[in-house]
């Protein structure tokens, strides 16, 4: 592919890597923005339509329906066809569908438009990666990864108080956010198109200068190939511990972030009893804790990857330490009474929670080219995103009705957690699974290396 970098280009700037990085933090806020709205709107449209907690955390979860199974295929189409259509056309589906919630009439009628919603919502993570993996050297992944996926709990944190706002001031009319944050989206992805680029070599604002930082020097980006020009099959890394352990850890991970996303607000109502305007507050400060510990976390584990030359160490260790805190944290919310002291325990919650988010995906990022880097870590993902099915369903029965049981719903959480952080601490083993990898490509050349031998 000819390249379109130039020395002198225009305009002349040497980190065109961290502007892509900038919009697509626009593109994960609003992605997340999106998905806080029904939470916030949860009790006026329960309802507007009579829906009991559990039918409505059964609309909260059919939204993965949709958005599981897109995980993956977001990454695979990324890896095909490039990160900058897949992101584009994805925000484009997923804010026509937040904005349709509004013609929504009755309960059928909103599952549909949530599952049609999580298609759009699905690849934001595995593209996110695909597009970090493309611009970033391997000493800059995990910033970058947790910059960019810093701007999901910023998002919630955001569109909390502005979704609360727009319910006060149209005295509850829940449609206007959804209508508001549909126009919004479409803006947001025409400036994705106009911007971003799959890769550093295709755009023409990048300079030789920027491009040698990428590609030289210590920990340099990833390759996109082998070293024979091979691409491996994805079921080649799909097929090692690590991938899957990091992908249990990351449905750990998920459980405990959706049965929060979905019934945080519900929470703060029903068994705090605070009011609509203070829960614009309570609900944007667990999020804000969150943004900070997500690019901290990148940036601790790039920092420490740089001194030691190994990444993955301490992404692992940084998963292991920080699941194993939320775990012993969340389950006690339920026997708390204080809104305050429910508030900032969230916070260090949500805030050791984030502390791992970079990491699942860096870890992917350590160990895959480039050129599978988008199916792998959608496969992660994927099973990752399983729990959001399943958590925000579970625990709107586990608190139906008169005697909710919050404590049961956050101890399920609890333990799920605990089991990834256990996962992450017994079954990976940093330098085998750099052999396993090794080993995988060497045979993969070989393969390809015997099929030509036969052709001729």
């Amino acid at each position: 592919m000819k390249s379109s970098v130039r020395a002198n280009a225009v305009p002349t700037l040497s980190y065109i890597r961290w502007v892509v990085l900038a919009i697509n933090c626009l593109i994960l806020a609003l992605n997340y923005g999106d998905r806080t709205a029904i939470s916030i709107a949860a009790p006026f449209i329960m309802k507007d339509f009579h829906f009991t907690s559990g039918q409505f955390g059964i609309i909260l979860s059919i939204f993965f329906l949709g958005y599981v199974p897109f995980c993956f295929i977001g990454g695979w189409t990324a890896d095909k066809f490039g990160p900058r259509k897949v992101m584009g056309w994805a925000a484009i589906v997923w804010s026509v569908f937040v904005a349709a919630t509004v013609v929504g009439f009755n309960f059928v009628s909103l599952l549909i438009i949530r599952t049609l919603f999580g298609f759009g919502e699905g690849p934001q993570g595995s593209v996110t990666t695909k597009t970090m993996g493309n611009w970033f050297p391997q000493r800059e992944l995990g910033t970058s990864i947790g910059i960019a996926q810093a701007a999901t709990p910023l998002g919630g944190a955001i569109a909390t108080p502005i979704i609360v706002g727009l319910l006060v001031t149209t005295h509850d009319n829940w449609r206007i956010p959804f209508i508001a944050f549909g126009v919004i989206g479409i803006l947001f992805a025409i400036g994705w198109f106009v911007i971003v680029r799959d890769r550093p070599e295709q755009h023409p604002w990048v300079t030789i200068k920027e491009l040698a930082q990428i590609n030289e020097g210590t920990l340099a980006r990833r390759p996109q190939y082998l070293d024979d020009g091979t691409v491996p099959r994805i079921s080649s890394y799909l097929k090692q511990p690590l991938v899957w352990s990091t992908a249990w850890a990351f449905f750990g991970y998920s459980w405990v972030l959706y049965t929060f996303l979905s019934w945080f607000p519900e929470y703060m109502l029903q068994k705090q009893h605070i009011s609509l305007s203070n829960l614009a507050i309570a609900g944007a400060i667990p999020w804000l804790a969150g943004a900070v510990a997500c690019a901290l976390g990148g940036f601790v584990t790039d920092w420490i990857g740089r001194r030691t030359g190994n990444p993955p160490v301490a992404r692992k260790w940084m998963i292991v330490i920080c699941l194993f805190l939320v775990a012993l944290l969340f389950s006690p919310i339920g026997l708390i009474t204080s809104p305050v002291a429910a508030v900032v325990l969230m916070a260090l919650i949500v805030f050791l929670l984030y502390m791992t988010t970079a990491q699942y995906f860096s870890m992917i990022g350590d160990i895959v080219p480039s050129s599978r880097l988008g199916g792998v870590m959608g496969f992660v993902h994927l099973i990752a995103n399983l729990a959001g099915v399943v958590a925000p369903t579970v625990t709107g029965f586990l608190i139906s009705g008169s005697n909710a049981n919050w404590l049961a719903a956050f101890g399920i959480a609890a333990i799920i957690c605990l089991s990834g952080s256990l996962s992450v601490a017994i079954f990976v083993r940093i330098q085998r699974v750099q052999e396993a990898i090794q080993t995988v490509e060497r045979v993969e050349a070989h393969k390809v290396e015997t099929t030509s031998g036969n052709s001729r």
